[in-house]
């Protein structure tokens, strides 16, 4: 891979933030024969992380702001009087971001049109505003917002009257409607002053945090990451001068900072010290984080290093040099006796994991009482072969219409001597469970994952041991 330039390099910057410093992987006979560095592991990382549809979402933004501006001012810009916040706005965002907020600044004059009881009205102008420019777009009215859903992601368009102190006022149509305040751009410049002051590190973090959660179904909106991110990183001057060669303690640290800290229903968000809500608890994922990391640690050097860390966030982190892992590849195809089937969610849809998903399994055999599968591994109950299984969800808090998909993958030197490792992605019937069998010892696998508006919003995954012995 050739260096960047330094326009290229400035671009790069932006995306990762203020002032990270990006390596660029040596291509010599020598360098291909050896295992990527911490700090090229964690280059491409990031780089793997970068948003791949910008444009597109810009045009997107332009088009919303261009219909409010004619509704509103009688002007088609589609520039003025928006502000991108949220994920994207504070630059923390990943490639497969689906949940785009977006303000748009009112005309002060017309605050006498909607001051007293106007919020629903407010939102219903902005409904119609929209769908009169873009009648085809799907647009409708959801409590504080107006969202507008395209394929793949949406925009929550929230309309606001700006305040002197630089805060916002928008409307709430809950309990007859009321006007609540918010704080963007506090938080935006509070992101960005601690970015710097830890030598871009923050919004990295943030970012590596996003990969994390949507790998392993951690229910955590964007802001209460970021706010997490910048508690830890404020917490402790270790990281100020950080580079990509610390990213692997920085991982572990990090995931540690967050497996101990009390469970509790809100934080503060950075700047404007708002409330940030829990919508359910990470530390138990967060503990386990740790505890891959560990092993990704212990594995540095290695040939398996990239896929121990891929375990910690998932296919966009590395394996290896791209030269390395395209010969293995060939390899492993040329000599397999087994045919690989298993197949992978995010080439189908961007993940983008916004809710809570529980799955489970009952265990039954005839003569035998029905044990939850979970509370059997809890207990270190074995699983033995000639078991029925009906995996389920237990819980799902997607709101709306969605679609479930299941994925069960056999693993293990048996399930490939019988050609039998599986691992489609098929539709749910409309039960909400599926039926399996323990055949053959291994450590299986079955995912679930909820689809909405083509982005998988919730997922979990539990593990099925069989061992060899029938009951």
């Amino acid at each position: 891979m050739k260096s960047l330039t330094p326009s290229e390099q400035k671009t790069m910057n932006q995306d990762f933030g203020s002032s990270a410093t990006f390596l660029s992987l040596r291509s010599s006979a020598a360098e291909k024969s050896k295992s990527p560095s911490v700090a090229e592991q964690f280059s491409g990382f990031l780089g793997n992380l970068v948003i791949k549809n910008i444009s597109q979402i810009s045009v997107r933004y332009g088009e919303i702001t261009a219909a409010l501006n004619k509704r509103f001012r009688d002007t088609e810009s589609k520039t003025a009087n928006s502000l991108q916040v949220g994920s994207f706005g504070r630059r923390t965002g990943i490639d497969g971001i689906s949940d785009l907020d977006m303000l748009y600044l009112m005309p002060k004059g017309k605050w006498a049109d909607y001051e007293s009881g106007g919020q629903s009205k407010l939102l219903k102008d902005v409904k119609d505003a929209i769908l009169k420019r873009y009648p085809s777009t799907n647009v409708r009215v959801d409590r504080l917002v107006v969202t507008v859903t395209y394929t793949n992601f949406h925009v929550e368009v929230q309309p606001a009257f700006e305040q002197e102190d630089g805060s916002f006022k928008y409307p709430d149509t809950k309990n007859g409607g009321s006007w609540k305040i918010t704080k963007p751009r506090a938080e935006m410049d509070e992101v960005s002053r601690v970015d710097t002051d830890k030598n871009g590190n923050l919004k990295c973090l943030c970012k590596m945090t996003r990969a994390w959660k949507n790998k392993h179904g951690v229910g955590m909106g964007g802001l209460l990451i970021d706010t997490l991110a910048y508690n830890f990183l404020t917490s402790t001057s270790a990281y100020d001068t950080a580079s990509f060669s610390s990213y692997d303690t920085l991982s572990r640290n990090f995931f540690d900072y967050l497996a101990n800290l009390p469970k509790q229903d809100r934080y503060d968000a950075p700047g404007s010290r708002q409330h940030v809500k829990v919508k359910t608890p990470f530390q138990r994922k967060a503990k386990k984080a740790r505890k891959l990391c560990d092993e990704a640690i212990a594995a540095e050097g290695q040939k398996n290093s990239g896929k121990k860390w891929r375990k910690v966030y998932g296919n966009q982190f590395p394996v290896g040099t791209p030269s390395s892992k395209d010969a293995e590849s060939k390899s492993m195809a040329a000599n397999a006796s087994w045919n690989d089937t298993e197949e992978w969610i995010e080439d189908r849809y961007p993940v983008d994991i916004r809710y809570d998903l529980k799955i489970d399994c009952t265990v039954t055999q005839n003569g035998f009482r029905a044990q939850a599968l979970r509370a059997m591994l809890a207990k270190h109950f074995p699983l033995l072969a000639g078991k029925s299984l009906a995996f389920h969800v237990e819980h799902l808090g997607v709101p709306g219409d969605y679609e479930l998909y299941w994925k069960v993958l056999n693993r293990g030197d048996e399930a490939k001597h019988r050609n039998q490792v599986r691992g489609q992605i098929v539709k749910d019937t409309g039960s909400h469970s599926i039926s399996e069998s323990t055949d053959f010892m291994g450590d299986h696998v079955v995912e679930c994952y909820a689809v909405k508006d083509g982005v998988v919003v919730a997922k979990d995954r539990i593990h099925v041991p069989i061992q060899n012995n029938k009951a």
